[in-house]
């Protein structure tokens, strides 16, 4: 059996490098999520001293000794530039040393799996926060096989994400696609106000037709999600009924993100939604496609257009009059069918690569397993 068993302890070393001479800058300060990402922060770094964030080489780790629960921030530097993070959380190397023992990418399957993920937190101490320390993370056990079984496993990881990588390239193309017709028509149409072409729709859920399993809210993400309200002894009757194809938004802007919360019921059955929100339809969808309408409601210039014009003073509203000023280049139906015919192969191909992501994430334990499995056979 050509397995061998190591307290991490013995493979990893603290990487304490930090941002002295500011070679890095806001542009290079990054975050990590529980899905073991590293993403650029979300944080306002203005002002902040940066001379304090660790610099996190390729190759090397980091993580969140804070605990969210189950999970542990963390993430893995597989490009190819280093960049910098908040001093508070930990960053860490494979010892050179070590480096013909266990090579790093296959590490990072190790840590990408939520067996880890409940271990870590087990070995979490504290009242108020739970953190994970580096000497907790020293001595955790892992079991490997030869450094050529871990390569192999490797390689198919990496020929997998150069496929979805590859697939998510042609889906930017397909988006700037759409996007350039509507920046093209836009310059060149003629602009109309969508007020002929839209009315408001005030069914309600009146005969309690639609239950709790049809109840709808509107996310910032411009879709309709299962609703976080609590729904206990709530009557139904006022809700608002949303036929397919026809919009609901909130109303209120203030607060929200910079951003108004709009759906479409693109399901193909009705729903109700609170009755604080405004439905409306196209009148007639051979002169305007409700598609096409959604297409601009989507864009960030209309997120803008929506907050600038919202009234008042504990809370901003954008009204029905305020959406009814609202104005978009309005071609010919063949021209609106093509568009959106576009942008729902580019959401198809979004939902596709989303999959191909999290199965590519779920494979992590699959390739440790077989890995191990391999390396028990030698």
């Amino acid at each position: 059996m050509a397995l061998t068993k190591y307290l991490l302890g013995d493979l990893l070393e603290l990487t304490t490098e930090i941002n002295s001479d500011n070679k890095y800058c806001a542009d290079d300060v990054r975050g990590m999520t529980i899905t073991k990402e590293i993403i650029p922060t979300k944080a306002d770094v203005t002002n902040t001293d940066l001379a304090k964030f660790l610099v996190v080489h390729p190759g090397e780790f980091v993580f969140n000794p804070r605990t969210h629960g189950k999970k542990i921030g963390f993430g893995y530097n597989d490009t190819g530039n280093s960049f910098i993070i908040s001093w508070n959380n930990i960053a860490f190397r494979i010892k050179d040393s070590m480096r013909d023992k266990v090579l790093s990418e296959y590490l990072f399957f190790h840590f990408n799996r939520t067996e880890w993920d409940r271990e870590a937190c087990y070995r979490s101490w504290g009242s108020s926060t739970e953190v994970f320390t580096w000497e907790a993370l020293c001595e955790m056990v892992v079991i490997l096989p030869p450094l050529a079984v871990q390569q192999k496993y490797v390689d198919i990881y990496n020929a997998m994400v150069a496929n979805q990588q590859c697939y998510e390239r042609g889906l930017d193309d397909l988006r700037i696609v759409f996007e350039g017709y509507l920046d093209k028509l836009r310059r060149t149409g003629k602009q109309r106000s969508i007020k002929s072409y839209i009315a408001l729709v005030e069914t309600k859920n009146d005969s309690l037709e639609y239950g709790l399993e049809s109840v709808r809210g509107i996310s910032i993400e411009k879709k309709f999600i299962d609703t976080k309200a609590d729904m206990t002894n709530v009557n139904l009757k006022p809700y608002s009924v949303v036929k397919p194809n026809e919009f609901a938004y909130v109303p209120v802007t203030s607060r929200n993100g910079e951003k108004i919360s709009l759906a479409i019921n693109d399901t193909g059955e009705p729903i109700i939604c609170s009755s604080s929100y405004i439905v409306f339809q196209s009148i007639n969808e051979n002169k305007l496609l409700p598609q096409y309408l959604m297409l601009y409601f989507s864009r960030s210039e209309f997120n803008r257009y929506a907050r600038f014009n919202s009234w008042g003073s504990a809370r901003e509203t954008f009204s029905f009059e305020d959406m009814c000023d609202v104005e978009i280049p309005i071609p010919s139906i063949g021209i609106q069918k093509a568009i959106t015919d576009i942008f729902k192969a580019y959401n198809t191909r979004k939902q596709i690569n989303e999959r191909l992501k999290a199965q590519i994430k779920d494979l992590c334990p699959i390739l440790v397993k077989g890995a191990v499995e391999e390396g028990e056979k030698i």
